[in-house]
């Protein structure tokens, strides 16, 4: 395994952790380190370093995943819209380009449901929306994706 595959591993799992600490587990200098993480964000492999919030601690209780199929010449549009409002966390254009799988976070099913009325529902580019309401996680990706 390379090292910057190891060492983005170390970084997935705590993205504060200091040049000397990575420099510690891999066995090279805390320069070595500091120089490969530089690359690695030059390189747009690093896009950022962040924050994962426990959502249930902000008091966002309901999570939702929607489906939404919108005219192609609106998809967009329609995408950065949405993207743009703090509800939604995650959104993807799908390959078929004129669907797009949301998730949003919410206080409470009120909110959700200003959400939906206030960016979704009634507008004619819209021709399908499916939402559907998260039960329980058993596994999640913290931290993006892994390698």
């Amino acid at each position: 395994m390379s090292i910057e595959t190891r060492l983005l591993r170390l970084l997935m799992k705590n993205g504060r952790m200091s040049y000397t600490d990575i420099a510690r587990e891999l066995d090279c200098s805390r320069a070595y380190a500091r120089d490969v993480v530089r690359k690695l964000e030059e390189d747009g492999v690093i896009e950022q370093f962040t924050v994962i919030l426990n959502p249930d601690k902000l008091g966002k209780r309901v999570s939702a995943f929607l489906d939404v199929q919108v005219t192609p010449a609106r998809l967009e549009d329609t995408a950065q819209e949405l993207a743009a409002t703090p509800e939604v966390i995650s959104l993807y254009i799908m390959s078929d380009m004129k669907s797009l799988h949301i998730h949003t976070l919410t206080d409470s099913t009120a909110d959700l449901d200003r959400f939906l009325s206030r960016h979704l529902l009634g507008r004619d580019w819209i021709t399908s929306l499916d939402c559907k309401l998260l039960m329980s996680r058993l596994k999640h990706r913290r931290g993006g994706p892994r390698l």
